[in-house]
């Protein structure tokens, strides 16, 4: 079943499905080794990896696998990455979120945000009850931001990753339908 992929916004964000005219920035962040160091494969060295990408994304909404949408700043149109829903599966109502940024936008709470545009579009629209999200264990501010979003961890991958002879383990993270806040306010004290 196919998974119209979406286009959402946020405060400052539009996330909208990927164009040819992505493919220059994409390959320019992918081709960045400090943006990929916690990432599951080497930086690209080959501009046409981003075309491939590209495709890769309109082939994942076709076949019903996930979306993967490109991350623009709304006031001006600049590329800042991309945020994924991917794995996902209607029968099991779950799915799995990732995301990679541009070096310039980190440490604006651009991630943040993005995922809780992705993730309310995933609990609302595809009625999804849990969602997934890995994380190398050295990458502390990812594990921020999904902490930041309601996440739990929930184990350690050990050696789960192997990329250019470097082994890394990873965290695995959960959010329950239940457990999902849709704005930033924090989660009222309960009293036993």
């Amino acid at each position: 079943m196919p998974l119209p992929t979406p286009t959402l916004h946020s405060a400052r964000l539009r996330l909208r499905p990927f164009t040819s005219a992505d493919a220059d920035p994409l390959f320019a962040m992918h081709s960045n080794a400090h943006v990929l160091r916690y990432w599951d494969a080497p930086p690209w060295s080959d501009r046409s990896r981003a075309d491939r990408f590209i495709a890769a994304c309109r082939q994942m909404a076709e076949d019903g696998s996930g979306a993967r949408l490109a991350l623009e700043r709304a006031s001006d149109g600049a590329f800042l990455g991309w945020c994924a829903l991917s794995r996902w599966n209607p029968d099991y109502r779950s799915a799995a979120i990732g995301y990679v940024l541009d070096e310039a936008a980190w440490g604006q709470g651009y991630a943040t945000e993005a995922a809780r545009a992705v993730l309310q579009w995933a609990f609302d629209s595809l009625d999804l009850n849990r969602v997934q999200a890995e994380t190398d264990t050295r990458n502390v501010a990812s594990a921020r931001v999904l902490e930041k979003l309601g996440f739990v961890r929930e184990g350690t991958l050990r050696e789960d990753c192997v990329v250019n002879g470097d082994v890394s383990d990873s965290w695995v993270y959960g959010l329950l339908r239940r457990e999902w806040r849709p704005s930033s306010e924090p989660e009222p004290l309960r009293v036993p």
